[in-house]
C-alpha cells in the first residue's frame, strides 16, 4: 500500500504559519513484493491553450517542460478535427521533483475547473507577490493577497487560462 511512513519521532520539525510540528518521512526503500507504489500529481485540462499555458508556467514556476505531444503527432490524430491536431494531448512539466501534467480537452468536452485549486508555497513574500501578480494578469482575483493567521501572504486567483490557484507564502518575511 505504498511506501511505509516512518515514525514521526524520527522526522524533522517544520513550521507552516503555525506551531512547529514534526513530520514523518517515507522510507526510501522500494516497495516489497505485492506492495504498490503511488505518486500523486496534478493534471490540468485546457480549452485549446495548454501549450500557451505551459510555456507561461515554465519560467514563472521554474519548471522544465519535458513533453508537449500534439494530437496530430499521436495515435489520436484521426479522432479529432484537423483544426485540433496542433492542440496538446499530453504535456509534462517537472517542478522541483514534482510533475505537472496537462492536455487540451477534446473539442466540445471542456468544462471549467471547479472544486479544486493548485496550491503553491513560495518561500518569501517577495516571490509570493511576484507569482500572485503574474497569475492575476488577465485572470480574476478571488481573494487578494493578504496576511492570514496561517501565512504572511495568502491569496486565491483564477489565471487567464481558467486554472484556480492558491498562493500561500511559507516565509515569515522578505
Amino acid at each position: 500500500m505504498g511506501r511505509r511512513p516512518r515514525s514521526t519521532e524520527t522526522g524533522e520539525w517544520y513550521r507552516h504559519g503555525g506551531p512547529r510540528r514534526r513530520i514523518a518521512y517515507y522510507d526510501d526503500r522500494p516497495p516489497a513484493a505485492g506492495e504498490a507504489h503511488m505518486e500523486l500529481s496534478t493534471h490540468l485540462l485546457f480549452d485549446g491553450d495548454c501549450e500557451e499555458a505551459f510555456r507561461f508556467y515554465e519560467p514563472l514556476l521554474g519548471g522544465e517542460i519535458v513533453t508537449l505531444l500534439s494530437y496530430g503527432d499521436s495515435p489520436m490524430a484521426g479522432d479529432v478535427p484537423e483544426t485540433w491536431r496542433s492542440k496538446i494531448v499530453h504535456a509534462t512539466m517537472l517542478l522541483d521533483g514534482r510533475t505537472l501534467s496537462g492536455a487540451d480537452a477534446p473539442p466540445d468536452t471542456y468544462q471549467r475547473p471547479q472544486g479544486f485549486a493548485v496550491l503553491v508555497h513560495p518561500s518569501t513574500r517577495k516571490s509570493c507577490e511576484r507569482l500572485f501578480s503574474t497569475l492575476a494578469e488577465g485572470g480574476a482575483v478571488k481573494i487578494p493577497l493578504q496576511k492570514t493567521f496561517w501565512s504572511p501572504a495568502y491569496g486565491m486567483v483564477i489565471d487567464r487560462f481558467g486554472i484556480p490557484w492558491e498562493v500561500s507564502c511559507d516565509g515569515a518575511s522578505g
